[in-house]
């Protein structure tokens, strides 16, 4: 079995202890260790710790110089959307000359501009678009990534989305309750036909269903309908939820037991209050309300309430086009109030845990994935305070650096 040695960390840092998802005091807090090491079989970490607790090794192992850096946990993106073809660079133009959210769409942006290209490219095509996003992802230090479908809305195109991520060795999620295509009369009908026609097959790949949740896509009453005919077939439940408007998505999620609601910003107090009374995690993403100049989600409310957060890219064409989780807890400390360690703590062993992976990433531990991100810098906290910053100069995936 390989071996592979990282000596001579100048910090490594871990969130604390080995409950998922932190929250409270624990949220903010991390394990540090100077002058440090890891020490990884096969794809696992074995033991780690100070360099001068590391004893002799027997046999071949690969070394990497970890002098001058930071390890922390391979980073996870547990929101995105990276199986889509094309983009919406004209859309951007527009809005950005002040169009409004009725002109784009009149002008053929939204959503729907990204089903016809999507649809147009097959899953070949599909699967290089993943691979090529996973690329740009790994670069910025994710290790792990959650993608959805939604952008195909029919059958074809839906189930290439879910095969081309799981093949690119992401982690599929179905959203075909993304919103309504022009084939189909009204919400009710094509949920009907995404129920009996997709969905059952949908659940053979994916491992979790979502649904937005928002005026001008699916009410409450539809995403019921929808969410509770995928957890009948075994899926996990996430929601897109008060990303415009608060249209029940938090009481629903609660009452569903869904892992998580993405979105948040528009969520008031007595939202922060019911999530924090809830085991529904808050999965928080600000470079979406930033590229929309949205108001940001409560973060910080939602931590001083006690409730559980992740963050997550949003990578998508439309609204989020970004893959890097170093620019989100840059957003997250400046924008959301939170702490560099809650931050990592969010896109790590919280990531993790919306996904079904909290006993095995998010952590550096033995017996957990051999994830690492390599720092190109003295302190562990430029992950954060480097805005934009060129700052993770290695990865290791499963025992194995990249690049």
């Amino acid at each position: 079995m390989s071996r592979l040695l990282v000596r001579d960390i100048a910090q490594l840092v871990t969130p604390v202890g080995d409950a998922a998802p932190l929250r409270g005091a624990p949220l903010g807090e991390v394990v540090v260790i100077e002058d440090a090491f890891i020490l990884c079989e096969g794809s696992r970490i074995v033991s780690l710790g100070r360099m001068g607790d590391l004893g002799p090794l027997d046999g071949d192992v690969d070394e990497v110089d970890g002098r001058g850096r930071c390890a922390i946990p391979g980073l996870i993106d547990c929101h995105t959307h990276a199986c889509f073809a094309g983009d919406r660079v004209e859309e951007f133009s527009l809005r950005a000359a002040g169009a409004t959210y009725e002109e784009l769409h009149a002008a053929g942006g939204g959503i729907l501009a990204t089903v016809s290209a999507t649809r147009a490219a097959g899953e070949r095509g599909l699967r290089e678009a993943v691979a090529r996003h996973r690329g740009r992802m790994q670069r910025h230090g994710t290790t792990t990534f959650e993608a959805k479908s939604g952008y195909g809305l029919d059958r074809e195109t839906e189930l290439a989305s879910l095969h081309a991520i799981a093949g690119e060795g992401g982690v599929p999620t179905f959203l075909g309750a993304h919103a309504v295509p022009p084939e189909h009369d009204s919400a009710d009908e094509y949920l009907d036909w995404l129920i009996a026609e997709v969905l059952p097959e949908a659940v053979t790949v994916a491992e979790a269903a979502d649904v937005f949740l928002e005026r001008g896509a699916f009410d409450a009453v539809q995403a019921r309908t929808y969410l509770q005919a995928a957890r009948s077939l075994g899926l996990e439940l996430r929601l897109h939820g008060d990303q415009f408007t608060e249209a029940g998505a938090i009481p629903l999620a609660i009452e569903l037991g869904a892992r998580s609601v993405d979105h948040l910003e528009a969520t008031g107090p007595d939202g922060v209050r019911a999530l924090a009374e809830s085991d529904v995690v808050g999965v928080l993403l600000p470079v979406s309300a930033l590229f929309l100049g949205r108001p940001m989600p409560p973060g910080r409310a939602l931590v001083d309430a006690g409730a559980a957060i992740a963050l997550a890219t949003d990578f998508n064409p439309g609204s989020a086009f970004c893959e890097s989780l170093p620019l989100v807890c840059s957003l997250a400390c400046t924008q959301l109030g939170l702490s560099p360690a809650q931050a990592l703590a969010a896109c790590t062993v919280n990531a993790a845990h919306v996904l079904g992976r909290a006993d095995s990433k998010g952590r550096l531990a033995p017996d957990f994935d051999a994830d690492i991100v390599l720092l190109d810098a003295p302190d562990w906290r430029y992950l954060a305070y480097h805005l934009g910053g060129d700052v993770v100069s290695q990865v290791i995936v499963g025992g194995t650096a990249l690049g």
